[in-house]
Parts: C-alpha cells; structure tokens; sequence
C-alpha cells in the first residue's frame, strides 16, 4: 500500500495553506476579443515592373521569390497581404495571393493561385500555417521575420518600410540569426 499523499487527497496533511481551485486574476485582466479575418479582395495581375526580389538569408534557393508592391497591403484586421511570384531558373512562374500574420509564432495562408491572367480561390475555410522557423521554409520565415513584420512588436512593418526593406534587399545584421556563407 502506497501513502506518498499521506492518506489525504492532494497531500495538504502537514499545511494549512490549500491552493485556490483556480489561479486568482487579477482586475485588470479582461476577455479580449477573439482576432477574426476581414473580407479582401483579390489583386490585380501583377506587373514586372512592380515585382521585387525576396531576399532570403541563408544558403542560394534555386528558386527566385517576388512581392507584387502593387499588392502588397495591411488591412485593417492586421493581415499583410501581398502577390508572390516564384519563378524557376527555366522562367517558369508560379502565382500565390497570400496573407501573413504578425503574431509571436507568425502564421501565413494562401488565399488565391493565379494561371493564365487571373486568380482562383482556394478553399475558403483554408487554415492558417504557422511559420517554420526550423528552416523548411525560409520564405515565409524571412518575410515574417525580417520583411514585413516588426521583430518583437507582432505587427506589420508601414508599408513604406515594407517596401524599403524588400528593395534594399539586405537584411540588417542586427535581426540576422542565421548563419552566412563564407
């Protein structure tokens, strides 16, 4: 027979003191409102000329990243929403409408694929995909790290800075965390 609890439940023999049945909150502490996605619409097809480079830390990707400017918008439930373009070394080019989430652990979904001029919608209910950090995909990870959102702060970068980050192409050596070739 086993008495580590001393016979009682929950083993408070040898104390007075007896944890409340829940952790006491404190006043200040209230329900928040649960985040819910805003309506968007789907871009325009993107132009060439408003295409810039991701550049992404680490080793050369054998494919090449853009960011449509044109496209590229926070909306007001805080979703950064932008035109990829992922292009082959053979010119190859593959269209995604995608959104991106400044939160801690950082999440992205696609919304659209685009083909012959136009976009297509995917599923509606499609969830979102937390950002890999482990480097699976470097992409969304330098986006959401470095590009378009605030380290630390969780929220998107203006527009402007957005911008002025994709185009300078160089991540600062400050937020760099991965290592670099020789």
């Amino acid at each position: 027979m086993v008495t580590a609890c001393g016979g009682r439940v929950g083993g408070y023999r040898d104390t007075p003191f007896k944890p409340d049945p829940e952790a006491p909150t404190p006043r200040s502490v209230t329900d928040g409102r649960q985040w819910q996605e805003g309506d968007y619409a789907l871009p325009a097809w993107p132009r060439d000329d408003d295409l810039v480079e991701v550049k992404l830390d680490g080793p050369q990707q054998p494919l090449t990243h853009y960011i449509d400017t044109r496209s590229l918008r926070t909306d007001p439930d805080g979703v950064v929403r932008y035109t990829l373009v992922t292009e082959s070394p053979s010119g190859a080019r593959n269209l995604s409408f995608e959104g991106l989430r400044c939160t801690p652990q950082g999440r992205w979904k696609t919304y659209a694929f685009g083909a012959d001029g136009r976009f297509t919608r995917t599923q509606a209910d499609a969830a979102w995909v937390t950002v890999s950090k482990t480097g699976n995909d470097p992409l969304h990870y330098d986006l959401w790290r470095h590009y378009l959102c605030i380290p630390l702060a969780f929220e998107a970068r203006p527009k402007r800075d957005q911008v002025r980050m994709l185009e300078s192409g160089r991540v600062p050596q400050v937020e760099n965390a991965r290592f670099l070739p020789d």
